[in-house]
């Protein structure tokens, strides 16, 4: 019997489809170990800022400020944005979306599913936003600028990816009870950040299209839990849920935490691994390494103006500063100090109270979710980029602070 071999230009075609898949693979493995690299993401987002910096103080800074206010989008459905405000609005709720994930799978299966062994970070993350907070209305009130006010939930947000980075860089060595206690803290900021910007900063909302948002995320969640799940199914109603928070005067990256955390946390139907796994995995490189650095380029174009900045601005770049480095110190530090002193509740095994220094001074890196409440509290008011200078600031110091005190505990230990 004669066998027909393949023809050559056949052959060709196969290797050239094998070759294909191999680099694909390749790249699809190279670009998710990059995005769990914490000290490749937290570079890369410091470089974004620092770029968006000193490109708007540049010769060049009209050139990004054309950049930013270029229109896209149908103005029939009320998405004609600029591309600063699709960053903010449309970009950044794909983060969001993974912050909602990651709290669904902390809260069933991760440190917060028993509130015993979770109460203490969570209460001295309550303690971290208080404090930052009181101290910078204090600072705000004394100086005469009762507008000013309205900033005081910039300095209460955390950001974890930069907090985290550090910690796995400096902090070899310690006890892994440490990271748990400031993912555990992290984890629950934001929480409480994504409450503030819906509850505080929402002005009007429209109830018709509030709930057209949620029933599309009604419909999300049924479908993201049924056998089959589409992506080409779950894609257009995440972005209908999307489009209508926008429209209902609720900030839009709401619906991408609530999107989320309907996603279940645990394998169904016999799945390998929970459907939370799947998303991050798939999601968030793109999110660590496309969405943060954009949003943090034109977040930190501040175009600082020598002798314009008044005592206003002052009160604010100082409030947000001393929040971030000193309240909250304070506020975890001394809520942590509280509870293990006068109630039953107890740190991990391992974790003494001076440890935890560092891991207070981690939380002053305020960065992205306070980069955004700046924008919501001031606008286009100049306290705006007062504010943002001093995130950008504290959380440099916080960041080099943290760094130092980590090394110092563990060759103490």
């Amino acid at each position: 019997m004669v066998q027909h071999r393949p023809r050559p230009a056949r052959q060709r075609r196969a290797r050239r489809v094998v070759r294909a898949r191999v680099a694909r693979r390749i790249a699809r493995s190279t670009f998710h170990a990059w995005s769990e690299n914490e000290l490749l993401a937290g570079a890369l987002l410091l470089g974004a800022a620092t770029l968006g910096l000193v490109w708007a103080n540049s010769p060049w800074q009209d050139a990004l400020r054309q950049l930013a206010d270029i229109r896209l989008g149908p103005a029939a459905l009320g998405l004609d944005l600029s591309v600063s405000q699709w960053v903010v609005d449309g970009l950044l709720a794909i983060f969001f979306f993974t912050v909602g994930t990651e709290l669904k799978q902390e809260f069933v299966v991760g440190q917060l599913r028993s509130l015993r062994t979770a109460a203490v970070p969570v209460l001295a993350a309550v303690g971290g936003m208080i404090g930052p907070a009181v101290v910078f209305l204090t600072i705000v009130l004394v100086a005469g600028d009762a507008d000013g006010t309205r900033g005081w939930a910039i300095p209460t947000a955390t950001d974890i990816a930069f907090a985290v980075g550090v910690l796995a860089v400096f902090g070899k060595g310690l006890p892994t009870a440490l990271r748990t206690f400031l993912l555990t803290l992290a984890v629950v900021d934001d929480l409480l950040a994504i409450a503030i910007i819906a509850i505080v900063y929402t002005a009007t909302i429209d109830g018709l299209w509030l709930g057209v948002s949620i029933a599309a995320i009604v419909a999300f969640a049924g479908i993201i839990r049924s056998r089959r799940a589409p992506w080409w199914l779950l894609v257009p109603i995440a972005l209908i849920a999307w489009g209508a928070m926008h429209a209902s005067g609720v900030h839009a990256t709401i619906a991408g935490v609530l999107l989320g955390l309907t996603v279940p946390a645990r394998p169904r139907f016999g799945e390998r691994s929970a459907r939370t796994h799947q998303l991050i995995w798939a999601i968030v490189p793109w999110s660590t390494l496309v969405v943060l650095p954009l949003f943090a380029l034109f977040a930190a174009a501040v175009t600082i103006v020598p002798g314009e900045f008044g005592g206003a601005e002052l009160a604010v770049f100082c409030g947000v500063g001393l929040g971030l480095l000193a309240g909250k110190v304070l506020g975890v530090m001394g809520t942590t100090s509280l509870l293990t002193w006068l109630t039953p509740l107890r740190l991990a095994d391992g974790v003494r109270l001076r440890d935890l220094w560092p891991v207070a001074a981690l939380t002053g890196i305020g960065f992205t979710v306070a980069m955004l409440i700046a924008e919501l509290a001031f606008g286009d008011d100049p306290r705006a980029g007062a504010a943002k200078l001093a995130v950008l600031a504290a959380s440099v110091i916080a960041a080099v602070l943290g760094a130092a005190l980590l090394r110092t505990t563990a060759r103490r230990r």
